[in-house]
């Protein structure tokens, strides 16, 4: 159950992330709303995640997960560059993720 509040956390934030971009600094009343409601749900799914999962190894795959997919989102859907610098930053924080996630299994 918290693996799935987690999921749904991570999806908020990649939604809200990639919402803000659209806002324009928060001028565009639409893009601004869903940035707003995506955050809350985010955080509110995540608070709801930590009741079953470890903070470190839940916020660690929930920042991850989201980096490495707003990353993506950026290179494939808004023209931003593919660097091998991008993408040895996104391993390193994959592989991040993984340690602390092996790290605190029993």
């Amino acid at each position: 159950m918290g693996y799935g509040m987690l999921a749904g956390a991570i999806a908020a934030e990649i939604v809200a992330t990639t919402s803000m971009k659209y806002s324009e600094g928060f001028t565009r009343l639409w893009p601004s709303l869903v940035t707003t409601a995506g955050y809350l749900i985010a955080f509110a799914l995540l608070a709801q995640a930590l009741k079953t999962l470890q903070i470190g190894t839940a916020y660690a795959i929930w920042s991850g997960v989201g980096t490495a997919a707003v990353a993506a989102i950026g290179v494939l859907f808004m023209n931003e560059t593919l660097s091998l610098a991008k993408v040895t930053g996104v391993l390193l924080i994959i592989g991040g993720v993984l340690v602390l996630h092996l790290g605190g299994a029993h």
